[in-house]
Order: C-alpha cells, then structure tokens, then sequence
C-alpha cells in the first residue's frame, strides 16, 4: 500500500489528478490494482452566515452558506445543531457521496435547496451509530478556510495506491522514496531525498559496544547507539502514515523504525542497550537453539537460520523478528540501532519454516541496497533526535564485506530496438535513461550504463535495460509483427507417424480400434508364437493373468471377441497397434486385426460374410497404401494356431513380416478371421514413393481361365504371367476360382484378368494377341493346365 501524500514528501505531483497518474503508472508497468480515497468533488468548507426556521418545517432551518463564491448559498438542513456563524462542511450539487449518493438542486417543502450540510458519517469518514447521529453535523474550527478541501483540512486527504508488485520485478516499489522514483521517471521529475542530518555526541559508540560477525549470510551489519530516548506518541503525521500503510502506532520509537523501513523499504531493529549488554556476536543459529520473539511465542531454530547474540544468547532472529529479552519498553533510555543486509534466500527459509512473515522479512528476502542501509540508519538517528529527544553517539560499526561492484551493461540501439520490435532512436534512449536517472555514457555509438544500486530488480543485460526503455516509450508503440524465425512443418515423425496413419487407413476400412493390456495369462502367451521370440515373465505379477509380457496381439483380440460375443454382439470387426517385448525387452510394434461375422447387412438382400479374402484384402489394401505395391507375396502359412488351408504368410521382399488366416477350430470353433503385421518391418521397407504419369492411351483386357491341380497357388500362376506378359502387361487379377460340375474333384479352375497397355502408343490387337496367346502357352507347359472352354 503505497501512500500518496507520503510520497509527496519526495516527489512534487501536487498538479496531477490522482486517478490519472495511477492509469500512467499502470501503462508503465506497475500494476496499481484500487486507487483508495477519501476525496470528494465538489466538498468546500462552508460560513454559515445566515440560519433562519423554515416557514413549514417544525426541525428544518434555511441558511444561507459562504462557500467563498461571491453570492451565498440556500441550503436547507435538518440537523439540530445547525446555526448561524459556524464552519461546516458542504456538499455542492455534482457531489456524489458513499453509496452514489449524488448532490442535486431541489425543493425541501417548498424551498429552494442547492447543497447539503454533511456530517462525518454521511462522507464515510466515521461510522454511523446512535452517538454521531445525534451529533448532527460537522463543526470545524474557526480557523478553517473557507472555500477550502475539508478532507485535506481535517487530515484525511490521504489517497493510496494498492499495487500488484510482480514477485521478481519492481522491488523497489515496496517502500515509499523508490515508487517516488517510478512516478519521477514517468513525470520526468527529480526525487529529493528526506533529511538525514543529526548532531552526534563527543562520546563514540566504539567505547560501548564491540561487534563481531561469525556468519557468511551476513555481508553488511551497521550500528549505531543513541542515549536519553524519551518514549512518547509519535507526531500525527507518522501515525496517520503508519495506519494507512496498515500498521499499528505502539510508540514514538517503535513506530520510527517502522516509518523509516516504508520509507527507504531497509528493515531496522532497535535494541534496549541495557538489556542487551556490550556486544553482538552474529552466527548461525545452532540446531534445536530457542528464542521467545517479540509476541511472546517460543521458536525453535535450524541451523540454517540467522541469530543475533549477546555472545552467549540469542536477542533476535535476523531478518524475522527481534526476541522479547532485548525488547524497548516504556522505560527503555538507550538505544542500538540495527541495519543490516542478511543473505535473502536464507531469510525467505526461516520465515517459511517458523511461519513468520513480517514486514521485515518480506523485505529482507528480496534483497537489499547497502547504500539504503546507510541511509536509513541516518534518517533513523534524524528522527529520534527530532521526537524523541535522542543524542546520537559519534561513529558507526561497521561489518562491510558486500560486494559493490557497479553492474553496467553496454549495448547498441539495434540491440534494444531488436528486442523491442520497433525503432526507438538514440536521443530518445538517452531520454529514457535520464528520466529512470541511470548514469550512462556514450561511447563510438555504444551505450554504457550503470544500474543504481537501489534497482536490485535489473540485472546487467540488455534485456531489462529494453524493457525499462520499452515501458517508459510506451507499450502502445510496440508494432504488431510476423515473426521472421526459420519454421518447419509441423508432423509426426518415427513410429508414431506410421501408427497413426495405418490407424486412419484401418478405421476407414470399418475397423474399430481397441486397447489390451500388454500382460497377459500364461495360457494366452502360450499360442501364436509364430514369431519364435521367448516370453517375458515377471518375477512379481499383480495376478496370474497379468503374469506374461506378451509377443503377440492376437490372443488378446481373441479376448475381446468373446466379450463381445457374449454380449451379443455378432459382428465384429476390430484391430489394435501396440508394443510387444521378448525376453530381452526388445520392443517390435505389431499391426493386429480380427473379423468375424457379416461384413455387410442392409436386412433386405443377402449379407456378405468375412472370410479369408476379406482379411486378405484388408492387408493388401494397407501394403499399398503404404507403397508396397508388387513387392509383397503370401505363401501357404505352417503357423498351428492357424486354420490349415485358409492361412497364410506374408511377405515382403521375400521376408516373412507376419500371417493372416482362420483361427484353428481348436482356439476357437466361430470363424473368425486374424492377420498380424510387424510394423518395425514395414518401417524398415519404406522406400520413397515414385509417382507414374497417368497412361495417355487406352489398354486392352482379355479373360482366360484354367483348370489346374487343387495344390497349384493362384499365386504361382500369376507369377508365370507377369514373366511370360513382358513389358505389355500392366497388370493381372484373379477374378474367379471354382470347383464342382464339370470340375474334376482334384481339380479347380482359376480365372485371370490381364491388361495390356503401353504408355507411348496405342495397342494392335494383333501383338496383344500374340502376348495372350504366349501366356497361356506358358502356363500350360509350367503348371500342367488345361484352357477351360477351348
């Protein structure tokens, strides 16, 4: 909470609209989150110089007020304590007071009314009970001007500022002299500093008291003594300060050291001299030592804490709170003034630890200027001198092993342009730098700056120095731009990728995904091991069924099946993309499907049925999908947990990555139907894709069908074709296989479709014919078959 007529102490604003100035402010950068004020327009204090009874009201007067305009003005009150010649408070039409109760001209029975006589608790500035009611209005004294603000008059003209304070930045808002500097940056005006002078003693502080510092968490350590203190109230404008800042008036010396840490935001602690004896030894506290602190609680300290001594006991947890046997009392006569800087890390520790947050800690734990330090000690001795009569004894000790090496920074102005995204010229940096009064020179085009030390929030970068030139250039020159970074396509990559887009091809297929677990029972891991890789057992399974790291999907498809078949569902259509691990925990990523029931069904014409040409087709439709194209084959499948006759293996390049076929009657009686791909395979295979140009002229296609030996493979004869086609075939399909009439029992017949096609011409009929014919001659010699219907 930051007080605004304590600021005005260093800092002229007596000519800025307080509402304003905080809009200003936050625009800069600090966040001021409620302005908090007592102040009303259109408030004057007013001379009563006419009272007379209103002619029909038995309570009401009509007066005549001089509010220091030229003319008088009729203002008709109720209040019993009205009369002529009194000084009041005047509330003139536009006034709006608490609870948006706004002032207007109007008639009171009759008579003309142009204001209001106000009492304190109808401005809010006490509270409404039974005893100010009665009171009536406010007399002020005879001294009061008229015309004048009765607010300021009275001394409640105070207006605060409530600031959201960012927990790394802006440190040095949390007392009053450094947000004077963040107003004086913004105005572009000068801070004055307060007075910090003091007559010293002859007697030397140095024949009273002796220090010593046994702590690396203590750089700095200053004190100084004064003698015949006379405790007192403090004067009013300090506990005015005080209490809208929301601390407690106790004393005159109590609340000095209080005033002088929101001044200058440096904690200090004052100790009874006689109490605490003829030195201080500071150190770390020893593990599970005690103090009782100033309200009275016993604490129990860590070694990690920091204690001030007497050399023996400690008087005080540094940083935190001071302990009741070195506490200033109403008999206190001699004082020795503590300003110090602790280590902030530490400091934040032990106010966590013992949950003790003070004002004095909250401080301490952001860290603090040692040139603050000096100054707060001095301003302290100015104060004690002034209202409590103090003498200040000669000299100060000292502890100093603080580090006060400048931080400078040095940077071009494309530098702080670069990062800003806008274009701020040099004479405009050297503006902004003098308005935050950081010392700079200019050397061959290079700024060199030193940060005061009182901004402990700026580090030596550029960084910070950009942003403090950004916020006083004003945020809203900053131009909206495209970033210029170098970018790239946004995409999955590695396995992911491949999951993903077999996952898309499989669902548009008509396949539902599903997810197993990868441990399974030892009955299910003991089936389809084409793959011959040894199982994973766990040494400490959560139960039986969850005991094995499988290496194969398909049981665990199985499994799914049968839930759902029990539950009625009768087509079923599924697949899964997981990991499985051997015995080593080699992982391979498997591409698992299972179908079972109708593919189709519209309920008027016949369903189609799953079947092996089904899962057959499901495969080669994701082979080349992912171009595989006439690089894949299937051979007759020895897998025993696969129907014999309706399986098969698949190849690519002529190695084995998977199966697919009919599940053996033995596993399961349904026809069910199951194919398994190894994608880490299929990843390992890819090739580029290489694109054809659509063929320009049209191909030519022939039918022809054979009766062959029921062992001879549709395959192997589509193998003869492709090399007896040459270069004209395009392509050749399988369109029919039949067995029955006309078929000898050992017998079936396989039909093909072949097409003929060149890309650079059209076709005879005479050489297709000629390559027909040659094909047929070839699979007649090769296979032993017969042209059906020749």
């Amino acid at each position: 909470m930051i007080s605004l007529e304590w600021v005005k102490d260093y800092i002229d604003i007596s000519d800025q609209d307080l509402e304003e100035l905080a809009v200003k402010i936050t625009k800069a950068g600090i966040n001021v989150e409620k302005v908090i004020t007592n102040q009303i327009k259109h408030l004057v204090i007013g001379e009563v110089v006419e009272c007379v009874p209103h002619p029909d009201s038995d309570h009401m007067h009509v007066c005549h007020v001089n509010v220091g305009s030229d003319e008088l003005v009729q203002i008709v009150c109720g209040a019993p304590n009205v009369r002529e010649g009194i000084k009041v408070i005047v509330a003139l039409p536009g006034a709006v007071l608490p609870g948006d109760f706004e002032i207007k001209k109007s008639k009171l029975r009759g008579v003309e009314s142009n204001g209001m006589i106000c009492a304190l608790y109808e401005l809010g500035l006490e509270e409404k009970t039974d005893e100010t009611y009665a009171k009536g209005i406010e007399e002020l004294d005879s001294a009061a001007p008229v015309g004048g603000n009765p607010i300021a008059y009275l001394g409640m003209g105070d207006t605060l500022y409530e600031l959201d304070i960012h927990k790394h930045r802006n440190n040095d808002c949390y007392y009053h002299i450094g947000f004077a500097y963040e107003i004086g940056a913004i105005l572009n005006r000068r801070v004055k500093l307060p007075e910090l002078t003091f007559k010293e003693e002859k007697d030397s502080v140095d024949k009273h008291f002796k220090l010593n510092v046994n702590s690396k968490k203590c750089p700095f350590y200053l004190a100084k003594m004064v003698t015949g203190v006379e405790i007192g109230e403090s004067p009013d404008f300090i506990k005015r300060r005080l209490v809208a800042a929301g601390m407690r008036p106790i004393n005159n010396v109590v609340d000095i050291s209080n005033y002088v840490m929101l001044e200058f935001g440096q904690p200090l602690h004052f100790f009874d001299k006689d109490k605490l004896g003829d030195g201080i030894l500071v150190r770390d506290a020893k593990e599970n030592e005690e103090v009782v602190t100033l309200d009275g609680k016993k604490r129990v300290l860590k070694s990690s804490d920091i204690v001030i001594t007497d050399g023996k006991k400690p008087v005080c947890i540094a940083g935190v709170m001071g302990g009741e046997n070195t506490e200033v009392d109403e008999n206190t006569k001699n004082i020795l003034i503590e300003a110090a800087i602790f280590d902030a890390v530490s400091i934040r520790y032990t106010a966590s630890n013992l949950d003790l947050r003070s004002e004095a800690s909250i401080r301490y734990g952001k860290g603090l200027s040692y040139e603050y330090t000096e100054m707060a000690l001095k301003r302290a001795c100015h104060l004690l001198e002034k209202y409590a009569n103090a003498k200040i004894l000669t000299g100060v000790v000292r502890h100093d092993s603080i580090d006060k090496t400048p931080k400078k920074v040095e940077f071009i102005p494309e530098d702080v342009n670069k990062l800003l995204g806008i274009t701020v010229s040099e004479d405009d940096m050297k503006v902004e730098l003098e308005r935050l009064e950081f010392d700079y020179e200019l050397v061959d085009g290079k700024f060199i700056v030193t940060i005061p030390s009182r901004r402990l929030d700026i580090d030596p970068n550029v960084n910070d120095i950009a942003e403090e030139i950004g916020r006083l250039y004003g945020y809203h020159n900053l131009v909206s731009t495209i970033p210029t970074v170098p970018i790239r396509r946004g995409q999955y990559v590695g396995d992911v990728k491949y999951r993903k887009m077999l996952s898309k091809r499989l669902r548009g297929l008509g396949l539902n995904e599903v997810k197993t677990y990868t441990l399974v029972s030892p009955e299910m891991a003991s089936v389809f091991k084409y793959r011959e890789v040894e199982n994973a057992i766990l040494p400490n399974p959560m139960s039986s069924d969850k005991s094995i790291v499988r290496t194969s999907l398909i049981p665990s498809l199985l499994n799914v099946y049968s839930y759902n078949k029990k539950r009625k569902v009768k087509d079923i259509c599924i697949y899964e993309i997981a990991k499985t691990y051997d015995k080593k925990y080699n992982e391979t990523s498997l591409v698992c499907g299972l179908v079972s029931g109708n593919y189709s069904s519209n309920g008027w014409s016949k369903p189609v049925k799953y079947d092996f040409y089904t899962i057959k087709g499901i495969v080669e439709n994701i082979l080349d999908f992912m171009g595989f194209k006439n690089r894949y084959s299937f051979e007759i499948s020895d897998a025993t947990d696969l129907h014999p006759g309706v399986s098969a293996n698949i190849l690519l390049d002529r190695k084995k990555i998977g199966i697919l076929g009919r599940v053996h009657p033995s596993i399961n009686k349904d026809e069910i139907y199951v194919f398994e791909l190894s994608l880490n395979a299929l990843m390992s295979k890819i090739k580029p894709l290489k694109y054809r140009e659509a063929p320009k002229y049209p191909g030519m296609e022939r039918d022809m069908a054979f009766i062959l030996d029921k062992d001879v493979t549709a395959g192997e004869v589509m193998t003869t074709i492709k090399k007896a086609g040459g270069r004209l075939l395009d392509s050749v399909t399988v369109f029919d296989v039949y067995t029955g009439e006309n078929v000898a029992d050992d017998k079936k017949s396989i039909a093909f479709t072949v097409n003929f096609m060149d890309s650079s011409r059209t076709l005879t009929e005479e050489e297709v014919m000629t390559v027909f014919n040659n094909i047929i001659d070839k699979v007649v010699s090769v296979h032993g078959a017969e042209l059906r219907d020749k």
